[in-house]
């Protein structure tokens, strides 16, 4: 009697991994980050310096898990909230199973010099992400760039982008799931980040006053959510905006209060999106002096562990 072969498929093992977005200030990552997670987990706004945290977005799929890490810009620190902040960066070169390396079409490719030279080292899988391509007049331009890249960082697989009109982000993608190593997932797989509810209340406040104020306040300020109080229907929300001298609380607060009263507006009607129910938001601002120099300020921040 003849034995009946059954052709078995061997089941293709869950794939997770931690794909660590890095680079200088300004060129795309949280644009970028968003994109990738289809959900704005990070704040945009030109200014540089907008991200402070290190913020993770979640990507979940029944075949895999995907971790993504939005850093801050690398830059040389001027105080301790900046050192913090290049820790995050750095923190992302040790813990990551694909490195992202996202630069941009104008800026200098020697700038920070010697956070290039450890990604130029890593043994990990560097995907360079050449961003804002949509600015270049024409292929040589880019062909040009892709040249100086591949000699700047031999290992790395070369992605031209543009976050901001979509262009060969699912190329991208789809290399990132290529690359992910198997692995049980991380977190549950409904989970969206690993930051608690208040920090998005605090990036969207924070976000309103990069867009509304200018020189030193945006820099200078920073948000602590003092109540959060969450119903059925409804979030009740209170908020302190802390600057670091007077005369930012004053330039902050507006004539009659009409500034901050605008900041407040907006953020409660993102936050009223991104929870889905209606916000109850009060604001305040507190002088808190050198507070970005302040190692038990930048604790109650969230800066330092």
């Amino acid at each position: 009697m003849e034995e009946t072969i059954t052709n078995i498929t061997p089941e293709i093992p869950h794939r997770a991994g931690f794909v660590n977005i890095v680079g200088n200030p300004n060129v795309g990552k949280s644009t970028l980050m968003n994109d990738l997670v289809g959900e704005r987990i990070s704040i945009i706004t030109s200014k540089a310096q907008t991200t402070r945290h290190r913020i993770m977005g979640i990507v979940n799929t029944p075949q895999y898990q995907i971790v993504y890490s939005d850093t801050p810009g690398v830059l040389k620190p001027k105080y301790k909230l900046q050192e913090s902040m290049l820790e995050f960066s750095e923190g992302a070169l040790t813990d990551a199973d694909i490195l992202l390396y996202v630069t941009d079409v104008v800026e200098d490719p020697e700038k920070n010099k010697d956070f290039l030279d450890r990604v130029a080292k890593e043994k990990i899988p560097v995907l360079l992400v050449i961003n804002k391509v949509d600015l270049l007049k024409n292929n040589e331009e880019l062909e040009k760039l892709v040249l100086a890249w591949r000699e700047r960082l031999p290992n790395a697989e070369i992605f031209p982008t543009s976050a901001k009109e979509h262009f060969n982000l699912d190329n991208l993608k789809a290399r990132i799931v290529e690359l992910l190593p198997p692995s049980p997932p991380f977190f549950g797989k409904d989970a969206l980040t690993d930051k608690p509810a208040r920090f998005f209340v605090t990036e969207i406040i924070r976000e309103k006053v990069l867009l509304h104020y200018d020189k030193e306040i945006p820099y200078s300020a920073e948000v602590l959510v003092e109540k959060f109080d969450e119903k059925e229907g409804a979030i009740h929300i209170m908020a302190v905006i802390y600057v670091e001298r007077d005369s930012q609380k004053g330039i902050l607060i507006g004539k009659g209060g009409e500034k901050i009263k605008r900041v407040g507006i907006e953020a409660r009607q993102d936050i009223e999106k991104f929870f889905g129910k209606k916000v109850y938001l009060e604001l305040f601002v507190k002088v808190e002096k050198d507070w970005r120099n302040r190692e038990n300020k930048l604790k109650a921040f969230g800066y330092i562990e």
